[in-house]
């Protein structure tokens, strides 16, 4: 510490972009209600499940014709479960402009060995051209907010209603702080330990009828494992959507969800979700537009994300010194700040641009953030001063 370190702390120093804060107030004696132990396929187990598919469907206002199902291995299994089993009975276009886009991509190209793919990528920071998608005729997949650059689609205006493909969009990083525009998405994937902090390993997959569809009548070309069937006898299996899950989920982590369903109700829902967000991600992208040396990654202000907002180091005297220059000043910001505990897991993601990413969603107060501030200030300076010294 030295005499310019700040006075005041964030209360809650949780900025990490996954697992994300838990919700203001939560203890562990909130999750006293689970039954554990029990069956999750016995009648408390069930209705357990069935109420997050519910709750889900309220706060998220979901229509009541998309299906709900809760599966294995968080966003990352819902999204691949939605790839190997409708994928390849079209053409597919692939948006790629961050880590987990490239993911995609890779398993379609390489995992998959999709014949018909077309991929239209951008650098951290920016969007592919959208009006160069084929949405009418083919399936697409992309992120809606890339969480690895803090960049989102601004709408999904670009996506027709008339359309003969299938549209694929994890949105782990936006739901519950996006207004997702449900009639132009046909499967949406996201995990609990994102935007409401809930607890890791489980996902969601949420179908249209069109989906649905598409799984009733394509069959893969390639065998499917069993965590990713949807299907018997040609028939969706409907269970899954009602809280019959595939394999044995923690009842303790589905009561965790429970809870931070509940929560976010008691904020108002979605709107005031939503709201809080823009609220706490203003606080970073003001601070970031009026401090000489940071900028936001994403440049263009329509496309930043309210949630994983990402910052890179841009001050001159840094980016004069080379990559390596930038990388250890960032890494020496994040360190600082968890040594000094007022912000955890806050360096950008291992293949993104050097810089910080502080998580805005709305499990994360205003007022922490508007605490973490001065000590970006402070560990910013610290770090540019090191440097000057040992030049």
């Amino acid at each position: 510490m030295t005499a310019n370190t700040p006075a005041a702390r964030p209360r809650a120093p949780y900025f990490s972009s996954g697992p994300c804060a838990k919700r203001p107030g939560w203890s562990l004696d909130k999750l006293s209600d689970a039954p554990l132990g029990r069956s999750h396929r016995a009648k408390a187990g069930k209705a357990k499940l069935k109420l997050a598919i519910d709750l889900t469907r309220e706060v998220l206002e979901v229509p009541a014709d998309y299906r709900i199902g809760i599966v294995p291995a968080s966003d990352t299994g819902a999204v691949e479960m939605a790839m190997w089993s409708m994928l390849g009975a079209r053409g597919v276009d692939l948006l790629s402009w961050e880590s987990f886009g490239e993911g995609w991509v890779t398993d379609a190209v390489k995992q998959l060995k999709l014949s018909d793919v077309r991929t239209l990528s951008a650098p951290y920071g920016e969007l592919p051209d959208l009006s160069q998608v084929d949405a009418a005729n083919r399936d697409i997949v992309f992120t809606w907010n890339g969480t690895t650059s803090g960049v989102r689609v601004p709408n999904a205006d670009w996506i027709p209603m008339k359309r003969d493909g299938v549209v694929i969009c994890d949105a782990t990083s936006a739901a519950f702080a996006q207004a997702l525009d449900w009639p132009k998405l046909d499967v949406v994937t996201f995990s609990w330990q994102k935007a409401l902090g809930g607890e890791a390993a489980h996902g969601m997959l949420i179908l249209s009828p069109r989906a649905a569809e598409r799984l009733e009548t394509y069959k893969p070309a390639w065998p499917l494992p069993k965590i990713f069937r949807m299907t018997k006898g040609g028939k969706l299996i409907e269970g899954i959507f009602e809280g019959e899950t595939i394999n044995t989920p923690s009842m303790l982590c589905v009561e965790d969800y429970l809870d931070a369903l509940k929560w976010a109700k008691s904020l108002g829902g979605l709107d005031a979700l939503i709201a809080k967000a823009d609220a706490n991600a203003r606080v970073i992208q003001e601070w970031a537009a009026r401090t000489p040396g940071v900028a936001n990654l994403a440049q263009n202000p329509a496309i930043a994300s309210n949630t994983s907002v990402c910052l890179v180091i841009d001050d001159p005297d840094v980016v004069a010194r080379g990559p390596e220059a930038v990388s250890a000043v960032a890494k020496g910001i994040a360190a600082m700040l968890e040594k000094e505990g007022v912000a955890y897991d806050v360096g950008s993601y291992r293949d993104a641009p050097a810089g910080l990413r502080i998580w805005c969603g709305a499990t994360v107060e205003r007022s922490d953030l508007e605490a973490l501030v001065p000590w970006l200030d402070w560990a910013l300076a610290e770090q540019k001063a090191r440097l000057a010294k040992a030049a």
